[in-house]
């Protein structure tokens, strides 16, 4: 099983990716103009935990009313075990009974052997149409397990689940993942989409698995939350009464409808648990912010599912080119010329670290910039006298880069009088000998009048300022070109 990134990847390739949908992040386009999609997730664990009975080495630890609670090493865990069988007695049927009566439908995380033990449970779910995703075979840490190991039990995760349900699960959300969890699902290839992060508010196509060979497909992920859960009841930075949970609860729904509003809805994933939200004195916050929540016209409440549906159908997977994991020879020969017969700084910028965020013409122009910003005088000099003279002798020759000949021209250099040209060289003589390097301006969105005024005002600079401005430009200059190249 090949692992990410490849060999041919930049050598310092940073995976993790700050800049996501970026600042223009897609319209949602949510079905009736809804201004938020609300979606619920009732994490169905009971019977799947940590559990000497399930062969795991020690009892559970996690999520429950026991605060400080400790795994038992070899020893079942008596009052442990009766909280979780608290969530399938009691918590649930709560649960199933207020969904059902506010016509909303969930989306299930199930855990396969939780199912294999919920035959009534699983049962309501599927007559009240809930979409039964899977939370893998047991509701377990997979942090410290070998690649092949959590591969297994995936696998043996989708037989449990096809057997008890009577479907393959097309949902996949692990919870304790690991860091191959992700590629392990995409490289599954059966799942319509996996929730193991919590990184956005937008689902959006994951595809670092992706590396040409037949028969793959990107995988969509649709970002879950730990923030909106009431996993929060169980932890000390959590609530101790239902009242905080529904006003934090209220509080993401009003701010994202406002946002939804502003033209930019976006995803709310609410995070339940039987045996927490599932108790009287809790059940109550939950049904005060779905109460809130239908007071409002223009909310969609759909199944994780559904919610993959029309990503899928409004926002489908498009290849898009990618700087960060390019080869050095494809790096250097696409950004190369960036800055003017300078290959060598896209050279350094491929070697440093490069990661997702670079994958922008901002992104990317931060990569090179750095390096050339970082390079001695006389590596940023010689970058300066690769540029050539404006209206010179190299235009007139037919001589410039593709890129150079596009800028002049955009300007209407390529269109000079005599007495112009005269003009102009006149003043590059004269800015070169003062300044040992051609007169540079990034001349895109500037006329011939402009161009001389800042040649003119220029030219009366200190070596050292006009220097500094000459490289300010130099830079300006790449931006322009890769905003042409890169989103």
């Amino acid at each position: 099983m090949s692992t990410f990134p490849p060999d041919n990847f930049p050598p310092n390739y940073y995976p993790r990716d700050f800049r996501g949908h970026g600042r223009n992040a897609p319209s949602a386009n949510w079905p009736d103009g809804a201004k938020v999609a609300v979606q619920f997730v009732v994490n169905y664990e009971e019977g799947g935990e940590n559990c000497v009975l399930h062969g795991d080495k020690a009892s559970e630890a996690f999520l429950s009313e026991i605060t400080g609670a400790q795994p038992w090493p070899g020893m079942r865990h008596w009052n442990m075990e009766s909280i979780y069988e608290y969530g399938g007695r009691a918590g649930f049927w709560r649960l199933h009974d207020l969904f059902t009566r506010s016509g909303i439908k969930p989306t299930v995380y199930g855990v396969a052997t939780a199912l294999m033990r919920a035959p009534e449970q699983l049962a309501a779910m599927q007559e009240a149409g809930w979409e039964v995703a899977s939370h893998g075979l047991k509701w377990i840490d997979y942090r410290d397990h070998d690649r092949e190991a959590e591969a297994a039990d995936i696998a043996e995760a989708i037989r449990i689940h096809s057997l008890v349900t009577g479907e393959r699960p097309t949902g996949w959300y692990t919870g304790r993942c690991s860091v191959n969890t992700i590629d392990l699902i995409a490289r599954e290839g059966g799942f319509d989409w996996c929730s193991d992060t919590y990184d956005d508010d937008l689902p959006y196509w994951y595809d670092d698995h992706m590396d040409g060979s037949p028969g793959e497909k990107p995988l969509l992920v649709v970002p879950y939350t730990l923030d909106a859960n009431d996993m929060r009841f169980a932890i000390q930075a959590g609530y101790d009464h239902g009242e905080p949970f529904y006003q934090y609860l209220k509080d993401a729904f009003d701010a994202l409808y406002a946002e939804g509003e502003a033209g930019k809805p976006k995803m709310m994933s609410i995070g339940l648990h039987c045996r927490l939200i599932g108790r009287p004195g809790r059940i109550g916050a939950l049904k005060r912010f779905i109460d809130h929540v239908q007071t409002h016209d223009k909310v969609w409440t759909p199944t994780r599912a559904e919610i993959a549906a029309h990503w899928r159908k409004a926002f489908p997977y498009q290849h898009r080119i990618r700087p960060s994991r390019m080869s050095r020879q494809d790096f250097v020969s696409h950004y190369g010329g960036v800055f003017e017969h300078s290959a060598w700084i896209a050279e350094r910028a491929w070697a440093g670290e490069l990661a997702p965020a670079n994958d922008s013409a901002i992104g990317l122009h931060a990569a090179l910039a750095c390096q050339f910003r970082a390079a001695s005088t006389e590596e940023r000099l010689g970058v300066l006298n690769a540029h050539p003279d404006l209206a010179g002798k190299l235009a007139a020759a037919k001589k410039l880069t593709a890129e150079s000949t596009a800028e002049q021209a955009s300007a209407g250099l390529d269109m000079l009088s005599d007495s112009e040209r005269e003009t102009f060289t006149e003043l590059n003589t004269a800015y070169v000998a003062k300044f040992g390097f051609p007169f540079i301006i990034a001349v895109k969105g500037l006329n011939k009048a402009q161009i001389l005024e800042a040649f003119k005002t220029r030219i009366n600079n200190d070596r050292d300022t006009e220097f500094a401005t000459a490289c300010r430009q130099v830079e300006k200059i790449a931006l322009l070109r890769l905003k042409d190249m890169l989103p």
